[in-house]
């Protein structure tokens, strides 16, 4: 089957992040690409660093979601160069973050306020989160622990 490649967009913001599941593959900006190759549909992803543990994962969502639409013939295509850099993140999927807990990443190296109380009084626990691409911080206000996304 054959669709549009804004139908196929469409149906990829509904594939979430498996490590951020408030957040969709296409707001988190690592599909960097879908085209048809002839009869087959390429999807191009970066994942937020290299050594990612989550690729393999995002990659099996993405082709589970495009084969329950009917695709067929589809290969997903692994694109390290550019890197992925935080940049690539929609707003919206900045906003969902916040709206999540964790706060957005920021050219500055830092959250500029706690995405639960909205203070600016916040504290670097940790360079390292939950996950690699965030770290751990807290606010002085409210004392809730956050994750911050690394901005890269």
């Amino acid at each position: 089957m054959r669709v549009s490649t804004d139908q196929v967009w469409e149906w990829l913001e509904a594939v979430p992040d498996p490590e951020i599941p408030v957040i969709s593959v296409v707001d988190l900006g690592i599909v960097r690409d879908v085209r048809w190759d002839a009869e087959t549909l390429k999807v191009i992803v970066t994942p937020t660093y290299s050594g990612c543990p989550a690729t393999s994962v995002i990659n099996m969502d993405i082709e589970t979601a495009l084969r329950d639409h009917g695709v067929e013939h589809l290969k997903i295509e692994t694109s390290i160069s550019p890197p992925w850099t935080t940049e690539w993140m929609s707003e919206k999927g900045r906003a969902k973050l916040e709206k999540y807990g964790i706060a957005p990443p920021q050219p500055a190296g830092g959250p500029q306020r706690c995405p639960h109380c909205g203070s600016k009084a916040v504290q670097k626990v940790s360079q390292f989160g939950s996950t690699p691409c965030k770290a751990h911080w807290r606010c002085t206000e409210c004392m809730e622990p956050f994750d911050y996304f690394k901005c890269i």
